[in-house]
């Protein structure tokens, strides 16, 4: 049996130019949030956490999907090994706040574990943007099923 690569990436510089792009974009006209749709594509929402280390907001965009009223994302870091920043700053302070086109909601981070893990990574394949998550998952150790829930 042959193992197979993980598909190709684009390179990291890239990667950060488009999430820098987005966030430009938001902050100059308040656009490039979106509602996820079921069977097409996911949505974005602006997460703002506090700092682990400075204690200072840090904002970043996000894809994500709902789970009744929770917001659920994929702690990756453009596929790369190390968590992404934003995910250290929730698991350190998990009250947060995230911008969505409806609105601005108080949020609680948490990570999702067992059953409902299974269930809410499934869900990510009803949407378009994620890539082919389970490839891509073998370029890292773990991949952290975020949930947002309302406070």
């Amino acid at each position: 049996m042959s193992v197979s690569k993980p598909p190709t990436l684009p390179p990291r510089w890239f990667i950060r130019g488009v999430w820098t792009g987005h966030r430009l974009l938001y902050r100059t006209t308040r656009r490039g949030l979106s509602r996820p749709r079921k069977g097409d594509r996911m949505g974005m929402l602006r997460l703002r956490a506090t700092g682990r280390r400075t204690g200072r907001e840090r904002a970043v965009i996000l894809g994500y999907h709902l789970d009744g009223d929770s917001f659920v994302t994929l702690a990756m870091n453009g596929w790369a090994e190390p968590d992404p920043a934003w995910w250290l700053n929730v698991r350190a302070h998990p009250a947060a706040e995230v911008d969505t086109v409806d609105g601005t909601f108080a949020v609680i981070g948490r990570e999702a574990a067992g059953a409902e893990r299974d269930r809410l990574r499934a869900r990510f394949d009803d949407y378009r943007g994620w890539g082919d998550i389970d490839a891509f998952s073998t370029r890292r150790q773990h991949t952290a099923v975020v949930v947002f829930d309302r406070a």
